[in-house]
């Protein structure tokens, strides 16, 4: 299913010469992806894409009513299966860029040009959100255990890609979507479904050559009430480490 507004289909404005398109996947988030949507800058970003990932409550008419085209998976399949499907949308349209956020609102989409920046400037192909590069960053309601992970995940795929990144967890990031066209990517694989896409798809960029940098941002987590994350603590975690092992072990090239 495909939802957009009159509006956006008639919109050409570009940020500095690129055409760019902005992406959350969404899976039961009502009472925060109107605000996502709501907050994105509509000087900066051309199209604001929502991929409903089987959704039972109202997401996906919420983003729509607040402006975003919606597409629909029509099953909850993973977060990476939805982000390959906005990157599918991307290359079809004939976008520039595909900016990449939290659909839980938890990144700051104000923040979008510091990540168009380096693209516009030629100086990188993918740029990497950190929050730990900014020195005023809060965290609002992080789990302690979350502390800790999201700092040991960097040091082990820094090693594995022997690059050092201060970040590698966040999900706020962009990419010029001339490198999504090259086939060595190979994000095809069912096992890339899930959390895994997003740490691969870091990893290869970086192994094929194409430039890279960090930018710092914001990354607020809201009260617990209001729920953290759909990622399920054995599992999920598992889905981020897999395509460092599998990267480091040249497992991936066999894995389905």
């Amino acid at each position: 299913m495909l939802a957009s507004t009159e509006a956006e289909k008639g919109r050409e404005s570009l940020y500095r010469e690129l055409k760019v398109i902005a992406t959350a996947p969404v899976f039961n988030e009502e009472l925060k992806i109107g605000e996502v949507v709501k907050r994105v800058p509509r000087d900066v970003v051309d199209e604001v894409l929502i991929v409903d990932d089987g959704s039972t409550d109202n997401s996906p008419k919420i983003a729509t009513d607040f402006g975003a085209t919606v597409i629909s998976l029509g099953r909850t399949i993973g977060v990476g299966a939805a982000i390959r499907s906005a990157f599918d949308y991307a290359l079809t349209k004939g976008y520039d860029v595909i900016v990449v956020m939290a659909g839980n609102n938890k990144d700051s989409p104000e923040e979008i040009p510091l990540l168009l920046d380096p693209i516009a400037d030629d100086r990188a192909d993918f740029v990497q959100g950190s929050r730990f590069l900014n020195p005023a960053a809060t965290f609002g309601d992080m789990p302690f255990y979350r502390r800790l992970a999201t700092r040991a995940h960097p040091w082990l795929f820094s090693r594995v890609a022997r690059r050092r990144v201060t970040e590698s967890t966040n999900g706020f990031r962009s990419i010029r979507t001339s490198v999504l066209r090259d086939p060595r990517l190979d994000l095809r694989k069912n096992w890339l479904d899930g959390y895994d896409l997003e740490p691969f798809l870091y990893l290869r960029v970086i192994q094929l050559g194409y430039r890279t940098t960090e930018v710092p941002v914001t990354k607020i987590y809201p009260p617990r009430q209001l729920g953290h994350t759909k990622m399920k603590p054995i599992t999920g975690w598992w889905q981020m480490l897999r395509p460092m092992a599998y990267v480091a072990t040249g497992r991936w090239r066999k894995a389905t």
